[in-house]
């Protein structure tokens, strides 16, 4: 029997263990949305030589009818509103069974963050080595970056899911009103970082946005979408008035020298496509749980899940290797300048590269995917403190990778990550910050 036939029938087997109550779709639009932004990555990323010498390309820089695809690949809201679909059934369940919030989310950290440690280390491992052999720092801070942007999905959901009991509680006393409080929040925050170019005020609306996205997932969970196809209508009309009467630009995705953005921060515009979206998938929730009863599309949803944290983290690491690749071959195939017709006739190639390079990085690695429980006990006050350390950390690697301009590591934020993992009790530094006893209790 093959690898790939060893595989395909674990997943069968996951597949055929599925409880009736479970919701199909909500797995689906995880696995689907992580594979919308891994293609969408692969095709923006578009490096060219330019007068001999390599330069950073971006197709949104080169073809402005490209941000109106954005509309379509920014599909981290449908992540959000997931995972406050996923949350509100885990935590509920957590709470009947009496399981603590420290157990339920330790092992809920387990499962996100310790896909990031090993992409971490590597990449770490490379800055120090390149360094030391005199690599410049600003191309290694540039490739760090571009390996280690999807972390600053992980910096947000991670401190979403230290929240989860409070927006529960949240939701279950204020219904919509937890929703329009946030919107209203992010909507202020707007108004105050635009007017006055602070965007070190509109950092706020990291919460503020994606916490209003996840509360409409634990509606979601309750049933109180009526009508989706209204929501989604009332969401474009006001995305629509946002991007054509305000000052919110139509790419949904950031754009390299354009003043604003939608997502770093995020902004009401990006709420409001949230909103869109989650009208039109609940619309479609009926013929996709038909369709995901199938056995084989419900099979291939079940393996997708299970390394899904694995693909998104080490995707732009593939193209990377491709990119470099290229390079010691002479350049090949850089030549192309983005959003030509031979660019755009070569990018499947490309693609089928980043593909073949990604799967055994993805067999490789997924094995830090699967560990489900929390090695070590740990306090509820040490799992937050260093969760709060990893995404602080993470979110700054997103921003500027390891290596800074004065030419060394951006030593703090590097450490932080590896620093707040430990103290979960994940990674090198788990064994020797945590040495208690393992912990039997496995949390939903």
């Amino acid at each position: 029997m093959s690898f790939a036939n060893q595989i395909w029938n674990r997943a069968s087997e996951m597949a055929d263990r599925t409880p009736d109550d479970r919701n199909r779709t909500v797995d689906f639009l995880r696995a689907a949305s992580i594979g919308v932004v891994v293609v969408g990555h692969w095709l923006m990323i578009a490096p060219y030589v330019s007068s001999g010498e390599l330069a950073h390309g971006n197709l949104l820089s080169f073809a402005s009818w490209t941000h109106w695809i954005t509309l379509i690949v920014q599909v981290m809201p449908i992540f959000f509103l997931v995972g406050g679909y996923a949350n509100a059934v885990a935590w509920r369940r957590a709470r009947e069974k009496g399981t603590p919030y420290g157990v339920w989310l330790g092992a809920r950290m387990q499962r996100l963050i310790g896909p990031v440690v090993p992409v971490l280390a590597v990449w770490f491992a490379i800055s120090l080595g390149a360094l030391a052999l005199g690599g410049s720092a600003e191309w290694i801070g540039r490739i760090t970056q571009a390996v280690l942007v999807p972390t600053w999905f992980l910096a947000v959901y991670v401190m979403v899911g230290v929240c989860v009991p409070f927006t529960i509680r949240a939701w279950e006393k204020f219904g919509f009103g937890s929703v329009a409080a946030l919107a209203i929040g992010a909507a202020a925050i707007d108004a105050i970082a635009i007017s006055h170019d602070m965007r070190s005020i509109g950092m706020v609306n990291y919460g503020f946005v994606w916490l209003a996205v996840h509360q409409l997932g634990h509606a979601w969970r309750d049933g109180r979408i009526a009508h989706p196809l209204a929501w989604s209508v009332a969401g474009a009309s006001v995305l629509t008035a946002l991007v054509e009467f305000g000052p919110y630009p139509l790419a949904m995705v950031g754009v390299p020298g354009q003043q604003l953005g939608n997502t770093s921060p995020p902004t009401l515009a990006l709420l409001a496509l949230g909103v869109t979206q989650m009208g039109l998938v609940l619309a479609a929730e009926k013929p996709l749980a038909h369709w995901l009863a199938g056995s084989r599309a419900w099979t291939s949803t079940v393996l997708v899940n299970g390394m899904i944290m694995t693909l998104y983290l080490w995707h732009m690491t593939a193209a990377v290797i491709v990119f470099c690749g290229a390079v010691l071959l002479g350049n090949l195939g850089l030549q192309l300048i983005p959003n030509t017709a031979d660019w755009w006739l070569a990018r499947p190639i490309w693609i089928a590269c980043f593909l073949v390079v990604l799967i055994p990085l993805v067999l490789t690695f997924s094995k830090f995917e699967r560990a489900s429980t929390t090695p070590r006990t740990v306090s509820r006050s040490r799992l937050v403190t260093g969760a709060s350390l990893t995404a602080a950390g993470l979110g700054a690697l997103a921003t500027h990778g390891f290596a800074g301009m004065t030419g060394g590591v951006r030593l703090i934020p590097s450490l932080l990550p590896f620093i707040g993992t430990g103290i979960i009790g994940i990674g090198p530094l788990g064994g020797l910050l945590n040495r208690g006893p393992d912990t039997s209790n496995r949390a939903e």
